[in-house]
């Protein structure tokens, strides 16, 4: 999903950090996840770790709003992308337990417009959208604001339309928020254009 969109992508950073120690960041799980936050999602209010689990070629790293008094966000699955020791992280998607995104599923083809959905616990959450790509830092679309959600375990749905999507790999993003902050949960998923 992110940072790198094809296998190429990483071995040629992996040649470019051997050589000259280029974007170390690529080697840490928790600067990955709060890059994917900060400068991809634009979550500026995301910025702090408040989880970490490591095993093997698998991290799960929980971000939060920065300082004490925001929970965590959401907890973004990390794997090893390439081969060798210094094989860069790149994000594949979120760990989901009280706001999920399974409408579209996972890998799967898609095309403008498309429905979007999942399940959410809540009191009076308002729920947006956004297709992203990772050759583009604005959104190639995004829900109309906002729809309402809430209950325990309830399904949602948002339709949102997108246009310009030519990387192979989208980013749709389902954020929640409004009671303290604008990004309280999110709930992120890959889908495929081709």
């Amino acid at each position: 999903m992110w940072p790198f969109a094809t296998l190429a992508q990483a071995q040629a950073w992996q040649r470019a950090y051997r050589s000259g120690g280029h974007q170390p960041w690529h080697l840490d799980p928790e600067q990955t996840a709060l890059s994917f936050t900060r400068g991809y999602l634009g979550f500026d209010e995301i910025g702090r770790v408040s989880s970490r689990t490591v095993s093997g070629r698998h991290a799960r790293i929980g971000v939060a709003r920065t300082g004490s008094g925001g929970g965590t966000a959401a907890v973004l699955h990390l794997v090893r992308y390439g081969t060798g020791p210094d094989a860069p992280w790149e994000v594949v998607g979120s760990d989901d337990t009280t706001f999920s995104l399974t409408t579209p599923a996972y890998g799967s083809l898609v095309r403008s417009p498309m429905v979007t959905g999942g399940r959410i616990t809540g009191v009076d959450e308002n729920i947006r959208v956004q297709v992203r790509r990772p050759s583009s830092a604005a959104p190639l679309g995004t829900s109309p604001c906002c729809t309402a959600a809430g209950g325990t375990d309830e399904p949602w749905r948002v339709p949102v339309s997108f246009t310009g999507a030519r990387d192979p790999v989208l980013t749709v993003v389902a954020v929640t928020g409004g009671h303290v902050a604008d990004v309280e949960r999110f709930t992120v998923t890959a889908v495929r254009t081709r």
